[in-house]
C-alpha cells in the first residue's frame, strides 16, 4: 500500500475498494495523460466551463496513480469515483489541476 498523499509535493488521493491510492502529477504522469486526453490547457480549461468528462476525470487520476495496489484498475478507479460522486472527484480534481497550471 503506498503512503498518504503529500499536499506539498501537489499530491491527492482517493479511495478504491477500500484502499487510499495516490494520486501524485509528476511530469511522465501529465505527459501520458495528455497523450491520452490532448492538451492540458484545454483539460483546464473544460474543468473550468464545468465540460469536463466523467472519463477524463477518471483517465487523469489513472495516469498520476502512485504505487498503487495491484488489484487496483482502471476499472475499479472509474467505479470508485462514480460512486463517490463528482462533489468527492471534484476536491482531488481541483489538486492535480492546480498542479499542472501552477507546476512544483
Amino acid at each position: 500500500m503506498s503512503a498518504a498523499a503529500n499536499p506539498a509535493r501537489g499530491e491527492a488521493a482517493v479511495r478504491v475498494a477500500g484502499v487510499e491510492v495516490v494520486l501524485r502529477p509528476t511530469f511522465a504522469a501529465l505527459v501520458a495523460a495528455e497523450g491520452e486526453l490532448g492538451s492540458l490547457f484545454q483539460l483546464v480549461e473544460r474543468a473550468a466551463e464545468g465540460r469536463m468528462l466523467l472519463a477524463e476525470i477518471v483517465a487523469l487520476f489513472w495516469h498520476c496513480r502512485h504505487d498503487a495496489p495491484e488489484g487496483v484498475t482502471r476499472e475499479r478507479l472509474g467505479e470508485a469515483v462514480a460512486a463517490a460522486g463528482l462533489a468527492a472527484a471534484t476536491p482531488v480534481l481541483r489538486v492535480l489541476l492546480r498542479q499542472v497550471l501552477a507546476g512544483r
